[in-house]
């Protein structure tokens, strides 16, 4: 039964039924790139004893951004403006609030759809960023630290950058263009990254000597879900099932594919080898050069920025990065400086240069475009915008982390013995394990293999031990030795660890 008045709670005069349905699936989007997106290529991205440890700060992350955001993180960014950059925080939970028009008070923007969809819509936006300061913390930063750092981070950085770009505050009042967060999210989390690892400190010497990835088909995984996703990361944003919507989509599509052939390209030329991981790099600097530019540049002004991002930041990462004093002094465990700081700036600066007027009419913005409309005025607003929040960043990020490990004396690497041991030291689990295997059966059992006469039956002379040189134990077994012997050894073998000299 509908309700006919004006009031009908089911059918709004405001609501446009497509528009939610989109925006709801834009933000589901973008919430599998965190979970199971990130989850997944942090897990393969790091050395095996990292796997779970970097997966779970990537989880947390997102469900503590969520408690956060609807308690009171929202409102300050999206909501009524307190100072000039920030909003005046308050709850964003009850039901009378959840179900009005969506509206941005300091921005004067309205959509068409409620105001728990624009909610959720920012929620996965705040949760990307912090899962993104992730991956410079990784395999050593103590995890009550990062557990204490999340809502701090997002309560003094986040929202005072989504509140100047987005809500309403002094940078968008400016003409700032920061069309699905560039600078808000990625220019945010590679400063943030950046400035937290050299407070955290580096990883071990032997990690940071043997640091080579557990599983790149889990990496290749987890990029594509963070590929599809960025979908709903730039074609939400109008806010609106639009053509703008659809020409965000695409031109993110182009830039990325661009940007990461290029990066190849690169690697090729450096390196004679074409790289799997150089590939993700590439198309993560796609991604996010595309981002703040992604409705309003034209398809070419798309190719643009997918060459530039995926040469600028090649050349950060493997030419500066190798031979600058400074990135030998900041291990940044999964290069987000280069690709997300860098890529952010060249995004950024050259949705100065490309940014088209039609471009800014359909995503219902005023600026006359970019340099190539003839407003050169938009790239210094760019880089104005850039400043704020770098600034901004490396000053909050080093109070936050002074505060936990000075104020609050909790510190901020993980123990010696931790370090050395990984998850199972930190959380008690490991990611592949044969342990409860193990337990049912002390002695692995054997594994037959198919004797060389085709006549034969297999008998335990061609069994094979699990986790051992098939030889060994071959020859062990027809010596008339005991396949069963050294029971200790064999287990540890298969679980992973180095067997213990008898």
């Amino acid at each position: 039964m509908s309700n006919t008045t004006a009031e009908d709670p089911i059918n709004p005069d405001w609501l446009n039924k497509g528009d939610n349905a989109w925006q709801l699936t834009a933000a589901s989007l973008v919430a599998l790139q965190s979970v199971p997106g990130l989850v997944v290529l942090y897990a393969g991205w790091v050395k095996h004893k990292w796997a779970i440890n970097s997966a779970f700060m990537a989880f947390y992350a997102f469900s503590m951004v969520l408690l956060c955001w609807v308690v009171y993180a929202y409102k300050a960014a999206f909501g009524e403006q307190m100072l000039p950059f920030v909003g005046r925080p308050g709850p964003a939970i009850g039901m009378d609030y959840q179900l009005r028009q969506s509206v941005i008070p300091a921005g004067d923007l309205t959509q068409n759809f409620p105001q728990s969809t624009m909610v959720y819509f920012q929620f996965v936006f705040a949760a990307i960023t912090l899962v993104l300061i992730a991956g410079s913390y990784l395999c050593r930063m103590n995890f009550f630290a990062w557990m204490l750092f999340v809502p701090l981070w997002l309560t003094f950085s986040y929202v005072v950058g989504a509140f100047s770009i987005w809500g309403g505050g002094f940078l968008f009042q400016m003409g700032v263009i920061d069309y699905s967060g560039g600078y808000v999210i990625h220019l945010s989390a590679g400063t943030a990254g950046f400035v937290g690892a050299w407070w955290i400190g580096p990883r071990t010497e032997e990690d940071l000597e043997d640091n080579h990835p557990n599983n790149i088909l889990m990496m290749l995984v987890g990029a594509g879900i963070l590929w599809i996703g960025w979908n709903g990361f730039n074609g939400g944003d109008p806010y609106a099932a639009s053509p703008d919507a659809g020409a965000a989509v695409l031109n993110t599509n182009i830039c990325t594919a661009v940007s990461s052939l290029v990066w190849v390209a690169m690697d090729l030329a450096y390196f004679r080898k074409p790289s799997v991981i150089g590939a993700i790099q590439g198309m993560i600097t796609g991604l996010v050069a595309i981002t703040p530019a992604a409705g309003v540049v034209a398809g070419w002004g798309a190719i643009a920025l997918g060459v530039g991002s995926g040469t600028i930041p090649w050349v950060s990462m493997n030419i500066a990065g190798r031979r600058l004093s400074i990135f030998s002094h900041v291990d940044d465990t999964l290069e987000v400086f280069h690709t997300h700081f860098v890529g952010a700036l060249v995004g950024g600066i050259g949705t100065g240069l490309f940014a088209t007027s039609a471009g800014c009419a359909a995503f219902g913005i005023t600026n006359p475009g970019g340099a190539i409309d003839g407003n050169g005025k938009q790239v210094w607003l760019q880089i104005v915008g850039a400043l704020f929040i770098i600034g901004w960043n490396i000053v909050w990020t080093s109070l936050i982390m002074c505060f936990i490990k000075y104020v609050l004396r909790v510190p901020l690497r993980m123990t010696q013995e931790q370090l050395d041991v990984g998850d199972y030291a930190v959380h008690g689990e490991e990611p592949y394990t044969f342990a409860h295997y193990n337990i049912k059966h002390p002695t692995p059992p054997l594994m037959k293999r198919r004797t060389t006469k085709k006549g034969d039956e297999e008998t335990p002379r061609g069994a094979v031990l699990m986790g051992t040189n098939p030889a060994e134990t071959i020859e062990k077994s027809s010596s008339g030795g005991s396949v069963g012997k050294k029971e200790d050894s064999n287990v540890a073998v298969s679980t992973g660890a180095q067997p213990i000299d008898e």
